[in-house]
């Protein structure tokens, strides 16, 4: 009876995962799903000997791999030959007439050769084997005859069926594809990495193969890989195999497999001219990275007519597109002092034409960086757009370096005050730690008065580059004391405007606490984590006493056992509060009348009441797309009044995704982990409301 219902679960919930990842077409809730998944959980964990490779659960699970080993492919993976204009494919299809003995007479016609053009998807090449239908191994290209074997890591990629969608199935398949990561989730990690301090990844292609190698499954599987099949290899007994490339992607289709959508049959080579010349262009439209179209002999026999070169097959060509990086000299090496004191590096060079923009600066990251470049002055450098958005500086091209040329380094004081730069041992980043350096006040008034902090309308960053050039405004305080008079002096000021920016500052007074909690600029200490820490600690008293408990036992675990506050804020808090220039900023702040603790009855027993129910304490939110009753200000404040954390990123600890339409990468990733995704009813029914 477990064992019917097992394999019942099986089929229904690989079937549901095919509609959803494949076919983008729903057949099933996920309430419904989140059910059946768990039903065949409990099975398989009452009796082990009900697992079976293609089951669900297969896809997320399991120790992290000590390492790979290396697999003798079946059928080699070649690489293919690249052709880099419409001239080269011109020759490559003269040679290909040749090798078929199909060279026309002199002055008849060329013959038409029937061809499919398929967009070269910018990843990662794998090579699946099926038997009797279901995945048995999975690995990388390698050296084409042997790669390392990622199968635990590719059963994670929900666009792979982990069985084929056939009755019977072959003894045995090779299915041949590419693994990529989409832009708008390639977006998400790297915004996740630049969160946590790492270094984003350069471009999707190479975020895939990091990912693809990782040991622990479960760190693939929150990356939201996807994959296209492309081609297949049948063992002989299988009878109705495809006769042609265009039947071999219907047949990759009808199997469970995701084939890209934007591929064509071409009669003539003229039809595959126009083919690359349309996606040239459109494919910049497209959610995921493309590089070129690749070019088939449509007729599986005259591919097998035409073998292979000893590298390459003669029936294929990849016609790459101009690559999006282009040379140009270095002018020089500038700094910028964000409002952490941290020092950013700044390549400048003269203008090149870059992905349909004209660029001439690229963030350097830090010290390190620059010293692996190695640049000097007048080098000539090779910039691109990494995933074709943020210019970055590839390479230095050294054979063109001019004579006696000198080594650039970051300065040693900081190019807005003088003072002494700073690195920490174990730390990438070089700061100033002055903290009258006026770029990193310009920084700290900019981030006082953002929406999610102050929210002082009026007060943008050209005004406030005058009020420190000027020496008008020394400090955040120092804001609070000018009149409308003065602001009406300044450049792009009227006394209308200033009139209304005194009004703003005074109304700023009046943010709750934890506006001004997230306003004060502490290292680490977010929106949410303010909102956190602003419910943990009604007063900056009360938190200035608890984040300098020192080693007082209890009293010192207070900061980290509110949710979400790990030991790096902790510390970040204590040295905040340390510091005798921040306590005095506090009490200026106070004594312009500024609370700097939550209203009476924001706080439990502020009136005596008792304090208000918290379903959600504990959990932990995220929110994408467009709820249908809710703007999502409205939909995080009340689930914050509830207790909730709401979160910009999902993770393993997320406890719900509140998803509306339009949801994106946020969706696909909490699918991938398994994390509760709830719509706007779903978080109304937590929440205990209705519409109404």
């Amino acid at each position: 009876m477990a064992q019917a219902r097992a394999e019942e679960l099986r089929r229904l919930l690989n079937r549901a995962a095919h509609a959803y990842y494949v076919l983008d077409a729903p057949v099933m809730e996920d309430p419904v799903y989140d059910r059946l998944y768990r039903e065949l959980v409990a099975l398989e964990q009452a009796d082990p000997a009900l697992i079976r490779p293609d089951s669900p659960t297969r896809r997320v699970g399991g120790a992290p791999a000590e390492g790979f080993t290396n697999v003798a492919h079946r059928i080699p993976l070649l690489s293919l030959d690249n052709a880099f204009s419409l001239d080269e494919l011109d020759v490559w299809y003269g040679r290909l007439l040749k090798v078929l003995d199909r060279e026309p007479q002199e002055g008849s016609q060329e013959p038409a050769l029937p061809m499919v053009g398929e967009l070269k998807i910018d990843g990662n090449a794998l090579a699946l084997s099926y038997e009797h239908g279901v995945l048995v191994r999975a690995a990388t290209r390698g050296d084409g005859e042997r790669g390392e074997e990622i199968t635990a890591n590719v059963r994670t990629i929900r666009s792979v069926p982990l069985r084929l969608e056939l009755e019977p199935p072959p003894a045995w398949v090779e299915v041949r594809g590419e693994a990529f990561i989409p832009d708008a989730t390639f977006a998400a990690i790297n915004a996740e990495r630049a969160e946590r301090g790492e270094a984003p990844f350069a471009n999707p292609r190479n975020a895939c193969a990091g990912t693809l190698r990782q040991l622990d499954p479960k760190v693939v599987a929150a990356r939201g890989l996807s994959f296209f099949a492309y081609t297949l290899h049948l063992s002989e007994d299988w009878q109705a195999g495809p006769r042609s490339q265009w039947q071999a992607l219907g047949w990759l289709k009808a199997a469970g497999f995701r084939v890209n959508p934007h591929c064509a049959l071409c009669p003539d080579l003229a039809a595959v001219k126009l083919f690359c010349d349309r996606w040239e262009e459109e494919r910049r439209g497209l959610p995921y990275a493309t590089d070129g179209v690749v070019v088939k002999l449509d007729d599986l026999r005259l591919q097998e007519e035409a073998g292979f070169t000893q590298k390459a097959p003669r029936w294929a060509i990849a016609l790459k597109y101009a690559a999006e990086e282009a040379p140009s000299r270095l002018l020089r090496l500038t700094c910028q002092v964000g409002r952490t004191g941290v020092v950013t590096p700044v390549a400048e060079f003269e203008p090149v034409p870059l992905a349909g923009t004209t660029v001439s600066r690229a963030t350097l990251h830090n010290a390190d960086r620059v010293a692996e470049l190695d640049l000097c002055a007048g080098d000539t450098i090779v910039v691109r757009k990494a995933g074709e958005i943020i210019p970055e500086v590839v390479r230095v091209l050294k054979e063109l370096r001019p004579a006696g040329a000198t080594r650039l380094e970051l300065p040693p004081t900081c190019p807005e005050c003088g003072s002494a730069l700073v690195r920490e041992e174990g730390e990438a980043a070089t700061r100033c730690v002055n903290n009258g350096c006026p770029a990193i006040l310009r920084g700290s008034l900019r981030h006082w008065v953002s929406k999610g902090a102050l929210d002082v309308d009026g007060l943008g960053i050209k005004l406030i580059e005058q009020l420190v050039d000027r020496g008008l405004v020394a400090s955040i305080p120092g804001l609070y004391g000018l009149d409308a008079a003065l602001l009406a002096s300044l450049e792009r000021m009227g006394e209308t405007s200033a009139a209304k920016l005194v009004a703003a500052l005074e109304a700023s007074k009046q943010q709750p606490w934890h506006r001004q909690l997230y306003g004060l600029g502490i290292h680490h200490v977010g929106e949410v984590n303010a909102k956190a820490l602003a419910r943990a600690f009604p007063s900056a008293t009360t938190l200035e006493a608890a984040a300098l408990a020192g080693d007082d036992g209890e009293a010192a675990d207070r900061l980290t056992a509110v949710f979400g506050i790990g030991p790096e804020i902790a510390q970040s808090l204590r040295q905040w509060f340390a510091t005798p220039a921040n306590r005095l900023l506090l009490e200026q702040l106070g004594a312009l009348g500024f609370s700097l603790a939550a209203a009476p009855d924001q706080n439990a027993g502020g009136d005596g009441r008792p304090p208000a129910p918290t379903p959600l304490a504990g959990q932990t939110f995220v929110l994408t797309g467009t709820l249908p009753g809710l703007s999502r200000s409205a939909a995080q404040a009340m689930i914050e009044a509830a207790g909730g954390k709401v979160s910009g990123s999902v993770s393993r600890k997320t406890s719900h995704v509140v998803a509306g339409e339009e949801a994106g990468s946020k969706l696909i990733k909490a699918q991938a982990l398994g994390v509760s995704v709830l719509d706007e009813e779903g978080l109304r029914a937590l929440l205990g409301t209705d519409p109404a």
